[in-house]
């Protein structure tokens, strides 16, 4: 079988945050809500695999924050973007004490549409949820 290649940083980037998995779920909200995001959906994968497969599995959750400008303007520019949208960020608890935040490259996932204005709101989108990426310490 042959081995895939790492492509995590071309699609995203992380870090580790000394605290609990509620703090950093009110941490990266609150970060987000500050450069005009807000939660559209939220997942907990923990629950749904409860749930569906009775798995006991991490604190897992994914949450699509949407900044609704840019939204607006995207699908002004391309009618089908919906289906990459919203930007989702995961909290993930290493269970060794420290917990995960992920947070979305939108130029790199973006780019596969392959429109200038749409590469031009991503890179906004970019300078925003890294600026919120940056506010969030342990």
């Amino acid at each position: 079988m042959k081995k895939r290649k790492n492509n995590f940083m071309k699609y995203s980037y992380s870090k580790n945050i000394n605290t609990t998995f509620e703090q950093a779920e009110i941490f990266v909200r609150d970060a987000l809500m500050e450069i005009g995001f807000g939660i559209l959906t939220e997942i907990s994968i923990h629950d749904a695999f409860k749930e569906k497969l009775n798995i006991d599995y991490k604190k897992y959750k994914i949450l699509g924050a949407c900044n609704p400008q840019l939204a607006h303007e995207a699908l002004e520019s391309e009618s089908k973007i919906g289906i990459l949208m919203p930007c989702n960020v995961v909290i993930a608890d290493n269970e060794d004490g420290t917990i995960q935040i992920v947070f979305p490259k939108a130029e790199n996932l973006l780019d596969i549409t392959e429109n200038a204005d749409i590469s031009t709101l991503s890179k906004k989108a970019d300078e925003l949820l890294e600026s919120a990426f940056n506010k969030i310490t342990s």
